[in-house]
């Protein structure tokens, strides 16, 4: 097979995140619609992403690990068929209980089979230009605002909330099944081998693995930053509506923070490829905890704009990195297993931010203590992350060591 198929994989990925975390991050698109129709809370609606993160995080790991056994293809094609089957059924929901458990846990499941696997894969296909492969491949859940989130408004508006979810749903069977049948392992000369956990090729230990101080601050790291971002993402439609922004400009908010995170992707990618992932992502880190206090000062249009930029390069930039320290550090036999181990931490981090919005917007009227804690939240993942160890590669290597 051509090393070339290599782009091929990229451009598959890249869909697949679009497409599947785009349709359940719409979520935030159909909140407002859902509790006019419905009468049910705010809080019960955002507690189904909630279930959402909770169950893509534990799924990710599952996934990530039957990736690494049976390969990628098989689980992205299951994925695609679930996720399909979890709109169209949410989309018939009569109670709140029958759409948290649809979309909350259906969704979150078919969410997980895309992001840590073909995430994975990708990493191992590339051993140069790695951090932009896994970039290219993250994009996909930037333009999922720039598309998703417009079609979904759209749908809403022309056919109500039951008929643009399921229209969505079957969408997504007609775009996701195709590409996941493009989905390949590597060719095996494309697999390097030699990390602190594992020589010559063999397996690293898991049990070793999980212990390491590496995975322990990848883990937290991944979990505080999504944990600081995670609210503030699903509730800026509604902050902008209550600040007098119009709601179809609030969704073109959200689209802009999505175009931000594309670019900011491929910058930070860039920038970890020539000058390491540590600097980046604690930079980007830092940039993301600061935005995320500037919300409280705007109120605008044209502010929620500027800020959106800056917001959504930030958090868009840095969510690639954490793979690509993961396949530095562990190497790519169990790339998808560590990564799915990280998605989960960081997905448990994620889950809480939409149900501690919901609760302060249903508590207080307002969302200033939502972007107040999610800016200290966000320091404390830029602190934890100066605690990563150095890089195996970066250390002198043996006299006798020879290249693969």
């Amino acid at each position: 097979m051509s090393v070339s198929y290599r782009w091929v994989i990229v451009a598959a990925g890249a869909l697949m995140t679009c497409v599947a975390l785009g349709a359940m991050f719409s979520l935030a698109i159909f909140q407002e619609p859902i509790a006019t129709a419905t009468g049910w809370s705010h809080v019960g609606i955002a507690s189904a992403m909630t279930l959402n993160f909770i169950v893509m995080g534990f799924g990710g790991f599952f996934w990530g690990a039957a990736s690494d056994r049976f390969g990628p293809r098989v689980v992205v094609l299951i994925g695609s068929v679930l996720l399909g089957l979890a709109l169209v059924l949410a989309s018939r929901a009569e109670t709140l209980l029958q759409f948290q458990l649809t979309y909350g846990i259906l969704v979150g499941l078919a969410a997980s089979t895309f992001f840590a696997p073909m995430i994975a894969a990708t990493t191992a296909w590339f051993d140069e230009n790695r951090g932009l492969a896994v970039s290219l491949v993250s994009a996909g859940m930037g333009v999922a605002p720039m598309t998703i989130s417009p079609f979904a408004r759209w749908l809403i508006s022309a056919y109500e909330w039951r008929p643009a979810m399921l229209i969505i749903g079957v969408a997504a069977w007609v775009l996701l099944v195709p590409a996941a049948l493009l989905v390949r392992r590597p060719p095996a000369e494309t697999a390097d081998t030699g990390t602190e956990f594992a020589a010559d090729g063999a397996r690293p230990q898991l049990s070793k693995v999980f212990r390491s101080p590496q995975f322990i601050v990848l883990g937290l790291t991944f979990a505080a930053c999504c944990a600081a971002h995670s609210g503030p993402i699903f509730h800026m439609v509604n902050y902008a509506t209550i600040c007098g922004v119009a709601p179809m400009a609030a969704v073109s908010i959200y689209s802009v923070e999505g175009l931000a995170g594309l670019g900011g992707r491929l910058l930070y990618g860039s920038l970890a490829d020539r000058i390491g992932v540590k600097p980046v992502l604690v930079a980007g880190l830092l940039v993301q905890a600061a935005a995320l206090a500037t919300y409280l000062l705007v109120s605008r249009l044209g502010e929620f704009y500027a800020l959106a930029i800056v917001f959504g390069s930030a958090y868009g930039g840095v969510m690639p990195l954490y793979a690509v320290l993961a396949r530095e550090y562990f190497g790519p036999r169990i790339i998808g297993t560590v990564f799915g181990a990280a998605t989960m931490l960081s997905s448990l981090g994620m889950a809480f931010g939409p149900l501690i919005g919901g609760w302060i917007f249903d508590t207080f009227a307002n969302y200033s203590w939502l972007f107040i804690g999610s800016a200290m939240v966000g320091l404390g993942a830029a602190a934890i992350a100066l605690a990563f160890p150095p890089l195996a590669r970066q250390k002198p290597q043996p006299a006798f060591g020879v290249a693969p």
